[in-house]
């Protein structure tokens, strides 16, 4: 199998497409010792990295009580449980790292006009029904791999063909026994 095969059927699907200047809720799986906690953390998405390997992750940026808050999420991680498009952005960058010192309303982002938010909603909803279909289409793979013929079936070929191949494996054996040289011994020849 190859590796880009193999990725495809780790990704994450609770995640839908979204963008830097997309205002996002991902909920993280936490544990705390024994415990297991989702905890939402809401923000403007300010870049996505490597695109759409394993190793893609996103930051969130918040401000909380007047501190910027960034938090890198990796995309592709089991501990995502969900991710929540809220608003869409509409920016003219890849990284918007230039939220970092800006407060206030300055820091704002503009949402998308209607038309483009429902377009990108429309999106998102035929992804997910690509998804779905891909998972219905793998399930239906797996359910026509199933065993139709019995395992005592199966056990009686094997002893058959174990039988079979016993004689083989003595006169392959008789004849790689080493037989006595002719010539004189290896020692001997070098010593000459």
């Amino acid at each position: 199998m190859e590796a880009a095969q193999l990725f495809k059927t780790t990704a994450n699907p609770r995640i839908p497409r979204f963008s830097p200047g997309d205002t996002v809720q991902v909920n993280f799986r936490i544990r705390e010792g024994e415990r297991e906690r989702i905890q939402a953390f809401q923000g403007v998405v300010i870049r996505l990295m490597n695109g759409k390997g394993p190793a893609a992750n996103f930051t969130v940026r918040r401000i909380t009580a007047g501190i910027g808050i960034e938090r890198v999420f990796p995309l592709h991680s089991p501990l995502v449980e969900s991710l929540e498009v809220t608003r869409f952005g509409s920016v003219r960058r890849a990284k918007l790292y230039y939220l970092r010192g800006l407060q206030g309303r300055a820091a704002r982002i503009r949402e998308l006009n209607p038309v483009q938010r429902r377009r990108a909603q429309e999106e998102a909803a035929a992804v997910a029904e690509a998804l779905a279909a891909q998972a219905a289409e793998a399930n239906a793979e797996v359910e026509e791999l199933t065993v139709d013929e019995p395992v005592e079936e199966l056990e009686e070929q094997a002893t058959a063909e174990s039988e079979q191949d016993e004689p083989a494996a003595e006169t392959a054996v008789e004849e790689a026994a080493p037989e006595e040289p002719d010539g004189p011994p290896a020692e001997e020849a070098t010593k000459e």
